[in-house]
């Protein structure tokens, strides 16, 4: 199943205002960890160097994927209990990470500072996508890399007409804001990200989350 428990920073899956859907999902990801997810999110941590900044971090259940080459992580998530748990692991890894509240529209870091960007389930739950990534785009460096793993909206008409009817009834109120039909490639684009790779695939381990299953992998530069 999806990492739906370690949403973006519009989200609030872990405080006490969480949907019992919310609750429900959080507990089956730490009886059963998706791991089809894990390993999406190992790959696209794999090569990373330098300064990273992840934004929505959630508990931190990423942490132990970042490479050694990675000087620090400077790790945003809104959620105070999210925060919590996320210190604690940063403390077990070798990576030195701050783990600081923010939100992905105003983000803590000065300009063009960070020379990666991760965001995992993210843009697909913020209230305003187009902000958070002009101020991404703001924080990094020229030529620096958003690494991305997003729901999305289906490809197939079909199967689009799903998710935009389960959002408008249940999905989106349930789970944080996230809307899985967003256009988020368009959305990167047009921020001024160069796209230069790109995996789009087809992932669920429940067909609870079966709405959510279209995703895209992929780095761009800014």
């Amino acid at each position: 199943m999806e990492d739906l428990v370690a949403r973006g920073p519009s989200s609030s899956l872990y405080g006490a205002q969480q949907s019992r859907f919310a609750r429900y999902l959080e507990q089956r990801e730490l009886r059963r960890p998706d791991q089809v997810a894990r390993e999406h999110r190992r790959r696209l941590l794999a090569g990373l160097r330098g300064r990273v900044l992840e934004v929505g971090c959630g508990d931190g259940r990423a942490f132990e994927l970042y490479p050694d080459a990675v000087e620090h992580v400077l790790a945003v998530e809104p959620d105070p209990v999210a925060r919590t748990t996320a210190a604690e692991r940063a403390r077990t890894v070798n990576v030195p990470i701050d783990v600081v509240a923010g939100t992905a529209e105003s983000l803590p870091a000065e300009d063009e500072t960070i020379d990666a960007a991760v965001v995992v389930w993210v843009l697909c739950s913020v209230g305003d996508p187009a902000a958070a990534l002009r101020e991404l785009r703001r924080v990094l460096r020229p030529g620096g890399e958003l690494r991305f793993y997003e729901h999305v909206g289906s490809r197939n008409p079909a199967f689009a007409a799903v998710q935009r009817a389960v959002d408008s009834v249940f999905w989106t109120r349930a789970l944080g804001g996230c809307r899985t039909t967003r256009d988020t490639l368009a959305g990167i684009r047009d921020a001024g990200f160069r796209i230069d790779e790109l995996e789009r695939g087809f992932h669920s381990s429940s067909w609870l989350t079966i709405t959510s299953a279209p995703y895209v992998i992929g780095t761009a530069r800014a």
